[in-house]
């Protein structure tokens, strides 16, 4: 599946049957690109006992991922579609419970709280100075608000911060934003895990929102194109001071299914 060009493999394991060894090296596996099927990162569906299902995400490296806003889109897409859970729904994540409502091939899924936002953070890397404001929005960003964005070095640049020791030892996710109007931002990301710029990362769109707002640039609903060109759409309250109430909102597609063969996964 694919939500506004971040693409997912997405399993079905209600019943536990998957037998693949690993499960950070078979994600690692299936999701290199020219090798095997290619993706983002890999979300398996298992059953819960206090929501319609759980999930195990695993970005393209292998590694575990608190919380995907894209692929919170598309998992919950599949499972309507599926007959895994109702239209309006909820399941476990690393980071809490998510809920999200599909109509048709648009989902608006309603996130965790986020962090506070930690302003105008100043760092330094080979000569560069970074101004950067961080949140957790279910996994942790460091918001720069950028300049001619189109024409920036996200790839180095969002490597430099990824890596900062600043962010030791979990690492962040490096988000490059401007933000033109009041209801309109553009945003850029180097996704950890993933270790390059991808062309969509709802969390990413969503901490880009939330720093901008404590800014005082937008307000809500704001409007957020990606780099593969598709505008989500990003909600939010302020309540005593802190952002609540945050939502993502846009459609996804089910490209296709299949069945995996071991050789799509085995050395």
């Amino acid at each position: 599946m694919s939500g506004s060009g971040n693409d997912f493999i997405i399993i079905d394991n209600l019943d536990l049957s998957l037998d693949v060894g690993d499960l950070s090296e078979f994600a690692r596996k299936i999701c290199q690109r020219k090798f095997s099927v290619g993706a983002d990162g890999l979300v398996i569906i298992e059953p819960s006992a206090i929501a319609d299902f759980k999930w195990q995400f695993f970005n393209s490296d292998g590694s575990v991922a608190e919380m995907c806003g894209n692929a919170s889109r598309c998992v919950a897409r599949f499972a309507y579609m599926k007959g895994i859970a109702a239209a309006e729904m909820s399941w476990e994540t690393i980071a809490g419970l998510i809920s999200a409502s599909v109509t048709d091939d648009v989902v608006k899924v309603r996130l965790t709280d986020p962090s506070p936002v930690e302003s105008a953070i100043t760092l330094e890397a080979d000569g560069q100075t970074f101004i950067l404001d961080a949140v957790d929005t279910g996994v942790p960003h460091a918001v720069a608000f950028i300049d001619n964005l189109d024409h920036y070095d996200v790839q180095a640049n969002g490597r430099k911060i990824r890596f900062h020791d600043y962010f030791s030892p979990r690492g962040t996710n490096a988000d490059f934003a401007e933000a033109p109007d009041r209801h309109h931002i553009t945003v850029r990301t180097y996704e950890r895990g993933v270790e390059g710029e991808t062309l969509a990362c709802g969390t990413g769109m969503v901490a880009a929102v939330i720093a901008a707002a404590q800014r005082g640039l937008v307000d809500s609903p704001v409007n957020v194109l990606a780099r593969g060109g598709e505008t989500l759409r990003v909600y939010f309250e302020n309540q005593d001071g802190c952002w609540r109430e945050i939502y993502l909102e846009g459609p996804v597609k089910m490209v296709y299914q299949g069945m995996l063969f071991a050789e799509a996964y085995q050395s």
